[in-house]
């Protein structure tokens, strides 16, 4: 991959990650602590722990196995969650999420998107860039839920 090339697509894959961390805030800002935490059906996940999932995601594979941050995952909390934070530490934490995935991306350098990657529970992604590209996807799939649970707590 040429400088020019690595530097195009670490500017779409940056500007992507806040395309979809606006769109979540769209859609969970006007939501109050309450709604934020309560389950619209009797089934499924509330919004507060979709959020914790993309954040604690996020933070494993990009964070942890790119940037080396150290984070530990615990990702059976992210949806059980008993004693949740806070609707805006949990935004906190993920917008501080979204700001370590967007400085990984433009530490990126040419050599860097094909490096080896491996990750437990991603036996897909064999580079960085593929990581990227599939922890975009899973993050902007969450955001459609939370779309769908929004509309739904806005009507309650």
């Amino acid at each position: 991959m040429t400088a020019e090339v690595s530097e195009t697509v670490g500017t779409g894959l940056a500007a992507y990650y806040e395309y979809v961390a606006a769109d979540l805030h769209k859609w969970v800002d006007p939501l109050s602590n309450d709604q934020f935490w309560r389950k619209p059906y009797p089934y499924g996940n509330t919004v507060g722990h979709l959020v914790l999932h993309v954040t604690g995601n996020l933070n494993y594979y990009i964070g942890a196995r790119v940037a080396k941050t150290g984070y530990v995952r615990d990702r059976d909390r992210e949806f059980t969650e008993k004693q949740p934070p806070h609707k805006d530490e949990a935004l906190q934490a993920f917008d501080r999420t979204i700001a370590m995935v967007v400085a990984t991306i433009q530490k990126q350098r040419a050599e860097d998107w094909g490096k080896a990657y491996t990750a437990d529970r991603e036996p897909e992604a064999e580079d960085r860039f593929q990581i990227f590209v599939r922890c975009a996807g899973h993050a902007y799939h969450h955001v459609g839920q939370i779309v769908y649970l929004s509309r739904e707590l806005a009507r309650t």
